[in-house]
């Protein structure tokens, strides 16, 4: 049986605050060749998940402490959906290739993701062109404005 424990995720969560990305996770996949990628992320706020899309498969989260805004977009960069995952939402399935970004809203959030495997890094294309990249000046500003982005509101301030 695999499990994560309340314990382990008191400490991913303890690892993520002292992580410079703000992240940590914890596979029970067990190797990244997995067919099925399957993982909790503790992400504190201020990390940044930059504007991306996975055009092979399809990303399930569910939280499983905290908070978490979602934004999906079209392809012209315009918010088509939103949800706070743990308060709106419990579960959320992104369709592949689906431009979207997460946001943290909690101290201490954790979140589960399952897709498709392989792992396969993000390439370049399948980042929302303008966006900054993690460590570029603008990242505050995007979070900020994921915080409250609504539905119709356009990434087009990145252009």
């Amino acid at each position: 049986m695999k499990q994560i424990t309340r314990v382990e995720l008191v400490e991913l969560a303890a690892q993520a605050s002292q992580a410079p990305r703000l992240r940590a996770n914890r596979n029970l996949h067990p190797e990244l060749q997995d067919p099925v990628q399957r993982l909790a992320i503790a992400m504190e706020p201020g990390t940044y998940v930059r504007v991306h899309r996975h055009p092979h498969t399809f990303e399930l989260l569910t939280p499983l402490n905290g908070r978490f805004v979602v934004l999906n977009f079209d392809d012209e960069g315009q918010v088509t959906a939103r949800t706070i995952l743990g308060e709106d939402s419990a579960v959320l399935e992104t369709p592949a290739n689906t431009w979207h970004a997460v946001l943290s809203l909690d101290v201490s959030g954790v979140i589960f993701e399952v897709k498709q495997g392989a792992y396969q890094p993000v390439a370049a294309e399948d980042f929302w062109p303008g966006s900054p990249a993690e460590g570029e000046p603008g990242t505050e500003q995007v979070m900020a404005w994921y915080e409250v982005a609504q539905v119709g509101d356009s990434l087009a301030f990145l252009n």
